[in-house]
């Protein structure tokens, strides 16, 4: 059984990844800020863990962790609260987690991250290039480090039922990946501890998610 610690548990992606852990008889303890988010992470077989990741410091978080085979940073803005909030939390609390996890000495850390396209060729808002900016500086903060990591950068993320089948690769065209996928994906890469140090793009497509994988190991 793997422990995972889920940064942005009670998010769309990270509430998927939670289920499934725990359908594969994993430990999912998914950190969460709002209380009344605590009922549901706990339904979908999560351990809840309440804390708010701007407002913890470094050592409190990597105490939460403590005990974990894995982080999986999930956490995001969405857009909400402008710049200012992207910056803390894409910016900043990423960066606040990989020092957590190496105090805590949780060595392997998963970033969903977002894929290079994103946006492009159509006109984009400032907040956009922002949040564009950040997590690309939050992708080189991870890739300096020595965690044992891997990247994740998902195309355009939809809520339609997924399908288990994935395009994964160094470099793929831009599309759409349903967010149950992403949190397979996710999954898998928790059970293949043989991929590491590696940013893989994700969209949706034809390969089986495990076996799309089987290339990065």
């Amino acid at each position: 059984m793997t422990q995972a610690f889920i940064i942005g548990g009670a998010g769309k992606i990270g509430r998927r990844l939670a289920q499934q852990l725990h359908a594969r008889g994993h430990r999912a303890l998914s950190l969460y800020r709002a209380p009344e988010q605590a009922a549901e992470l706990h339904q979908l077989g999560a351990t809840p863990v309440q804390g708010n990741l701007l407002e913890l410091d470094e050592a409190a978080l990597a105490e939460l962790m403590t005990g974990s085979d894995v982080v999986v940073f999930t956490a995001g803005a969405g857009g909400k609260g402008g710049p200012e909030m992207t910056n803390a939390i894409d910016g900043r609390g990423l960066e606040l987690a990989v020092a957590a996890a190496r105090r805590a000495n949780v060595r392997r850390f998963l970033l969903v991250s977002a894929f290079p396209e994103a946006g492009r060729g159509r006109q984009v808002s400032d907040t956009f290039e922002n949040y564009m900016a950040v997590k690309k500086q939050a992708d080189v903060h991870l890739a300096q480090s020595d965690l044992d990591w891997v990247i994740l950068r998902p195309g355009t993320l939809v809520d339609v039922e997924g399908t288990g089948r994935v395009h994964a690769g160094l470099a793929i065209p831009y599309g759409n990946v349903p967010r149950d996928d992403v949190a397979a994906t996710l999954l898998a890469l928790i059970e293949k501890p043989a991929v590491s140090r590696v940013i893989i793009e994700l969209t949706e497509g034809n390969t089986p998610v495990r076996e799309a994988l089987e290339p990065f190991a």
